[in-house]
């Protein structure tokens, strides 16, 4: 079953009512008071977007948030009475997409929400409809760059080969390996990714990280030690070298 909203809140009536008002607006949204019960959520449904309490009895919201980020790729609000500058920067860092300190006022978290599945949805469209289109890609741009020994990105046909063989590439991580391929040599920004790449300055840090994993999962002989797609800390990430 898919939903719009999950809440996770070890405060049942703040996890309920917010639940009940959000429905009453027509945005669908459950709600579990564990760590558990939403691992166990995630598996069994669909969910465009997760609000997240820090304190959830003996478990942590960033144990979780770490676990989803694993997995998922869907916006992560952090919930909590936590104020502090130290856990807005842990969970921004983390993987999630925007702190939201409690006590909040219902309409305008519903408000946020709702601007939040609007660009998340959008954002999902025209991924989707990209990938579609990949066998309509013009044969005028088709270039083969090597990426590495043995590995080749056709941008003609949107196809990435290793040693000849297909790996096959969302339309997401056929963008942002071709725009750092297009800056080899140079240091690609997170703001610039937002900006030129998906098109949504919203899209948090954590979905790009997200996306960025996948991506050397399918290009690197080791994913743990990347060799291809390296990290500059704070900044972005770079393909180094040039194309041989």
């Amino acid at each position: 079953m898919k939903y719009q909203c999950l809440m996770i809140d070890d405060d049942v009536t703040i996890a309920e009512t917010t639940a009940e008002y959000f429905n009453i607006f027509d945005i669908k949204t459950a709600y579990v008071n564990s760590f558990d019960d939403a691992v166990t959520f995630l598996e069994e449904h669909q969910v465009s977007l997760l609000l997240l309490d820090i304190n959830l009895g003996d478990r942590s919201g960033f144990e979780l948030c770490k676990r989803v980020r694993a997995s998922y790729d869907m916006p992560i609000l952090f919930i909590s009475a936590r104020t502090s500058d130290d856990d807005v920067l842990t969970a921004l860092n983390i993987g999630g997409d925007d702190y939201i300190k409690k006590p909040y006022t219902l309409s305008i978290l519903l408000a946020k929400v709702k601007a939040i599945l609007k660009r998340y949805e959008r954002m999902t469209e025209t991924a989707n409809a990209a990938s579609a289109n990949v066998v309509s890609a013009p044969a005028a741009v088709n270039r083969e760059i090597l990426i590495t020994e043995g590995l080749v990105l056709d941008t003609g046909t949107r196809k990435l080969r290793r040693d000849g063989t297909e790996v096959p590439l969302k339309a997401m991580e056929y963008k942002m390996l071709a725009y750092l391929l297009e800056n080899r040599g140079r240091v690609v920004t997170k703001d610039e990714f937002l900006k030129n790449v998906w098109e949504d300055t919203f899209i948090g840090e954590g979905t790009l990280a997200v996306h960025i994993r996948h991506l050397r999962e399918k290009i690197e002989r080791d994913p743990t030690a990347p060799e291809i797609i390296r990290t500059v800390w704070g900044v972005g990430y770079v393909i180094e070298g040039r194309e041989e």
